[in-house]
């Protein structure tokens, strides 16, 4: 597992929650989502989130937004115009506020996350 440090505490501990896309959102298979939080804020969360194979429909609110940093794996993002962008293991992303389209995982995927919501 990669590890995650917080200033003044040291390495951050966390549990596996598990959970799987809703059934209304399932593009493709029913992937296995295992989140690690390591670290909560009442507008910010930040963690290790990992994914087996599929893809589900996602529509971010207007106050989330959410970078994230791929360790291991593919992801593709589509927007509701057809047009993706890939990303991989060493490169990041952003998902702004608003946005609608589809979280498609392409290899098994590994990343460093961080949602804001404010």
């Amino acid at each position: 597992m990669s590890s995650i440090y917080l200033a003044g505490q040291g390495l951050t501990q966390s549990e596996c929650s598990v959970d799987f896309p809703r059934p209304d959102r399932l593009v493709k298979g029913n992937p296995k989502r295992d989140t690690y939080s390591a670290y909560e804020h009442p507008n910010m969360s930040c963690g290790i989130w990992q994914c087996e194979v599929g893809a589900w429909n996602i529509v971010f609110a207007d106050n989330k937004q959410e970078f994230f940093n791929v360790i291991e794996g593919v992801v593709r993002i589509h927007d509701q115009h057809g047009q993706y962008i890939e990303v991989t293991a060493g490169q990041a992303g952003i998902i702004p506020p608003g946005f609608v389209g589809t979280f498609e995982v392409v290899a098994a995927v590994k990343k460093y996350y961080v949602v804001v919501e404010a």
